[in-house]
Order: C-alpha cells, then structure tokens, then sequence
C-alpha cells in the first residue's frame, strides 16, 4: 500500500482539509504517477456538497489529473518511469460491453464504471482522486501527454477538454457552420477554443456584457449579452449547432429558438435542476436537444495530440491546495478565468 497526503471532504457541509489514505498496491498492468497539477472542476463542488445525492464520504475530489510516471508494473508496455502522464474521469469500465469495445467506455453499460473518485472498484474499494500526491491506475486508463504544452494548463483538457472536444467532434462540427456557445467558464471557454479552431464561425453567448473582449481573445467571431431580447430576436433560425456549457438552471428555449432547420443543441452542463422545453420548440424546426458526457480514452488520447499538434490548452489561475475552499467559493460566483489548477508540489509545504 502506497500511503497518500490529500485533502478531503469528510460530509457535505465541511470544508476541504488535509486527509491520508493508502493507495493500492501496484498491479501488473498499473501505472504509479506523481501528481503535479489537479483541475478543480464544478462537479467536484456538486460532488463534495452532495448537489447530486450520491456522494460518499470521506472524499479526495479531483479529476484533472496530470504528472510523472514514478513506477510501472511488470505487464505495462504503453508508459516508462519518467513519461508525462494523465488521468481524467475514469480509472476503470467493465470493458468487456459494446460500448466499452468500441471506446465509448465512459458509456459502459456492463455496471463496472469506476470514476476516478466517489466511485467504488469491483473489491468496494472507494475511489479517491486528485487533489493528492500520487495516483495508482491501470495503463488502460492513463492518458498520454506532450512535453510541448503547458503541463499544468493541460490538466483541465483531461475534464473541461474533452467533455466540449467530444460532441463537436461526435456532430461533425467544420468549417463554414455557424455554432454557438453558451456561457464562457471552465467549459464554455474550451468550447469557444475548439469550435474556433474547427474552423466555424463562433457566437459567444454570455449574461456578462463585460465579457466581449476576452470571449473575442479566446476565438468568438462575436459576443451576443442575453439579457438584450432583440439581440437574441435578430439571430433566430440561424444556427446550425449551440453547446450549452452552464451548470446554473436556465431556460434553454431562448437557444433552441436559434437554431436553423435540423439545428442541434447540446448539452454539457449539468443543473441540479431539471430542465423543462415545449416539444414545439423542437419540433417547428426539427430541432434536435441532446447532452454529452465526457469522451471515451482513445477520443480523449485524440483531443490531446490535437491540442499538442494546435497548441491548445486551457486559461487557467493557480492556487496552492491550502486556498481550495476559497476557490470553490469563488467558482460558484464565476470569479475565474478560466479554470483554477492545484499545485500540488504545495501539499507538502
């Protein structure tokens, strides 16, 4: 057993404080990584706060997960000791069900999905993430990454990355179609970067009018405030695909009445509130309201050569793990550009 320095939520009402655990041993085909920078994503508040009711307590949140390889076990052939390493939302799937075979592990319908914390392995083992010194994974699960990037700007591709890489990818998002993004955050902001770079003509959405000028940094074509009605009013039927990033209850059919004739809005934000359309909004149009999760690991292998080949990574604010409660709070009030990352060398300050 690998003794493990993290912090941890012990219930929902707790700050994050210091907490040790011990890490598996390592396996034949697992790999041991020292972590160096850890996201901090908004599911890891609803997590923590128990927004969604399934937590489990004590909790290591985090899974944004990059750093070294330290060891290796005897049947790994895709790492050495040394290599840049990462970690999303998954360590583990039944990877014996259609889904998991075709690489769509993290829709594993085999009920052996284990994500990377408040997630139990097949031995009930609890998972426990990455605000912590190290990680134990299988190889199968672990993410190659280039030395070319920012590696600390990298960890929000492994979460923020790829859950806004996989349905532009997965709806043939190109050049020449005009797409839309809704909220600029830790999500919007990856979405904004990714659309640009496909080659489409960007509309930022955003309730903040003091937001224009950074949304146009990041690769908005143009910025529209949603709280001027007749802004809204002038763009109806006229997109061809919108990515709702927002994780706060809103009403999507103010953007579902943009899109075009067979438009199609995606949804990757998760309120905690259920969201309610008239099936006439969807229907006058053929319009087409679907969600994401996040991407399987070789689409997430993909998004982050492609963001090595484009020199892609995410905006992000450093803090030392002694400041994440304060960083949850300021999440909840958007007072981040774009995505705060752990230090992780600061556990053991």
């Amino acid at each position: 057993m690998s003794n493990t320095l993290a912090y941890a939520v012990q219930t929902a009402t707790t700050p994050l404080a210091p907490f040790e655990f011990d890490r598996r041993e390592l396996g034949p085909s697992d790999v041991q990584i020292e972590i160096l920078f850890c996201g901090v994503c908004h599911s890891d508040i609803h997590q923590a706060r128990n927004e969604w009711g399934n937590s489990i307590f004590p909790m290591v949140p985090g899974h944004e997960i990059v750093g070294r390889v330290t060891q290796i076990g005897d049947a790994v052939t895709q790492f050495a000791a040394g290599d840049l390493a990462g970690v999303g939302c998954m360590v583990d799937s039944c990877r014996e069900c259609a889904n998991c075979k075709s690489g769509e592990e993290q829709y594993c319908e085999g009920g052996k999905l284990v994500l990377t914390y408040n997630s139990k392995f097949p031995d009930g083992t609890i998972s426990q993430g990455g605000y912590s010194d190290n990680i134990v994974v299988d190889e199968a699960f672990a993410l190659k990454i280039s030395p070319k990037l920012d590696l600390a700007a990298v960890a929000p591709l492994l979460c923020a990355g790829i859950t806004t890489y996989s349905p532009l990818k997965h709806w043939n998002v190109q050049a020449g179609q005009k797409v839309g993004v809704v909220g600029l955050g830790g999500l919007g902001h990856m979405a904004l970067k990714f659309a640009h770079a496909f080659g489409a003509h960007v509309t930022q959405f955003t309730t903040s009018p003091g937001k224009e000028e950074d949304a146009k940094r990041l690769g908005a074509d143009e910025v529209v405030v949603t709280r001027d009605p007749e802004a809204l009013k002038a763009l109806a039927n006229t997109f061809d695909f919108i990515i709702d990033t927002v994780s706060a209850s809103h009403d999507l059919s103010i953007y579902l009445n943009l899109l075009k004739l067979n438009g199609s809005m995606v949804l990757v934000g998760i309120p905690t509130e259920a969201a309610s359309v008239h099936a006439a909004t969807l229907a006058g149009k053929r319009r087409s309201l679907a969600g994401s999760g996040i991407g399987g690991i070789k689409e997430t292998q993909e998004m982050l050569d492609y963001c090595a080949e484009h020199n892609i990574v995410s905006d992000i604010e450093m803090i030392n793990i002694q400041d994440i409660n304060a960083a949850y709070d300021r999440v909840l009030k958007s007072d981040v550009k774009y995505r705060f990352v752990i230090d992780m060398a600061s556990l053991k300050g």
